[in-house]
């Protein structure tokens, strides 16, 4: 993303960009057409207010929310060079992605509060060459939170496989 010099070149920044929405595209497309039996969208979120005052809250967009019976599974999609912070030896993850899908799973599931349904939150994020590469679960305040890498340096049907098991673990549709 720099130059030799290390001065940050405007065309890399936008090409990082458009990586971004490709790969969060690419997913949102892949489970519309691949399980037509899930409910898959990219709605906003809204805040759950005690009032209606929302003036310069921020839009909860979600990248991809699936849904199916009584389980519904927010996707935060991310294409960055870097997925951890700080160091090897204390390395973890970017809290801001973390506080985004914690903020979005803890808002949806108040809009359900009076339903049986289960609102799990994922970050799913490019695998990169760091050496440390998330793969893990977190149960917060009630809800789950996963992490995960998709590897896609790979043959195609191996990125499938990836994403298949995604919604296997999720949802029960057989």
């Amino acid at each position: 993303m720099t130059t030799e010099e290390g001065d940050l070149t405007l065309s890399s920044f936008i090409d990082d960009m458009r990586m971004h929405k490709l790969f969060e595209k690419f997913i949102l497309e892949f489970y519309k057409k691949e399980y037509p039996q899930i409910k898959v969208h990219s709605p906003r979120i809204d805040w759950a207010l005690d009032d209606s005052n929302a003036i310069m809250l921020p839009v909860m967009q979600s990248d991809i929310t699936l849904t199916k019976g009584n389980q519904t599974l927010i996707i935060d999609a991310k294409y960055y060079s870097r997925i951890l912070q700080g160091y090897r030896s204390h390395s973890s993850l970017r809290s801001g992605h973390l506080y985004q899908i914690f903020t979005y799973v803890k808002n949806k599931s108040l809009e359900f509060k009076e339903t049986q349904q289960q609102v799990s939150g994922m970050l799913l994020y490019a695998k990169t060459t760091e050496e440390l590469q998330p793969d893990i679960v977190y149960g917060m305040s009630g809800n789950k939170i996963g992490i995960k890498s998709l590897d896609l340096n790979q043959e195609f049907p191996y990125i499938v496989n990836q994403l298949h098991t995604i919604v296997a673990e999720h949802f029960p549709l057989y």
